[in-house]
């Protein structure tokens, strides 16, 4: 409780400095309606030549795009701001003020500052699902929700993982940020089903960057099609890839050497 009313702390602080510069906050939020409505006309092009696109139906593909576009909402508000400061912060040596404060450094580092316009990219991934969900005339049942949450949290722990690996690597790398833009480019294969990809890019889509349960996996879990084994391998990579994350980032704090020392 006591770290989620810090969290709580750190969105209200973010939120009062967003609403100093409120044409900037309705100018991105446009921008993110616009990006949405691409996603939405690429896919649209594909399904105008076919009627399946790695065997989903055009319905059940916006299912996934509704996911692709959340996530990416999180990375926004979430992980990119922090990423960039968590990089900043080690070449400056001032990560000392994260270090010495009463709480997990890497929550402190993680989840400090948000950018609460990208919140429009995650309202506008729930308003894809439900409207995907309506053209498919499908209300899932409490089962299946329940799975789907789970999913979805999985999901969550899994690029939040990955992210702050990338961070941590700052440690002992200058160019981290190439990396994050790596991950961003192969990202956007998530708007596919991963079934659309063969062979070993289909592999390495679901077990290397696990793109396939960010995306397509919580997708099936909502549409009652995921199986207990996917289920209980989303939850071992999601729990795996948290706890590696974490260890790793307590290694790294260890070699730090602040401005001060």
């Amino acid at each position: 409780m006591r770290y989620a009313r810090l969290f709580g702390l750190f969105l209200k602080a973010s939120f009062l400095v967003e609403l100093e510069y409120r044409a900037n906050f309705a100018a991105r939020a446009m921008v993110s309606v616009f990006w949405a409505g691409v996603t939405l006309v690429g896919a649209g092009v594909f399904y105008s030549h076919t009627d399946t696109v790695g065997g989903w139906t055009f319905d059940e593909a916006l299912v996934i795009i509704g996911l692709f576009t959340f996530m990416g909402g999180v990375i926004q508000t979430f992980l990119q701001p922090n990423v960039q400061r968590i990089i900043e912060m080690i070449r400056l040596g001032t990560l000392d003020f994260v270090l010495t404060k009463p709480v997990n450094s890497q929550f402190m580092a993680s989840l400090r500052y948000s950018q609460m316009f990208s919140i429009v990219d995650m309202l506008l991934g729930v308003a894809i699902v439900v409207w995907a969900l309506f053209r498919l005339r499908y209300a899932p049942d409490l089962l299946t929700l329940a799975q789907f949450a789970l999913m979805l949290v999985m999901a969550i722990l899994i690029v939040y993982s990955i992210w702050m690996v990338i961070a941590t690597l700052a440690f002992w790398l200058v160019k981290v940020n190439n990396m994050a833009e790596l991950f961003n480019s192969v990202y956007d294969t998530g708007r596919f089903p991963v079934t659309t990809f063969q062979g070993l890019i289909r592999l390495a889509l679901t077990f290397v960057v696990p793109i396939a349960f960010i995306t397509t996996f919580p997708a099936q879990s909502l549409l009652g099609w995921l199986d207990a084994t996917t289920l209980l391998a989303a939850v071992a990579m999601g729990v795996g890839l948290f706890t590696a994350s974490a260890l790793f980032w307590r290694r790294a704090v260890r070699s730090y050497s602040s401005a001060g020392s």
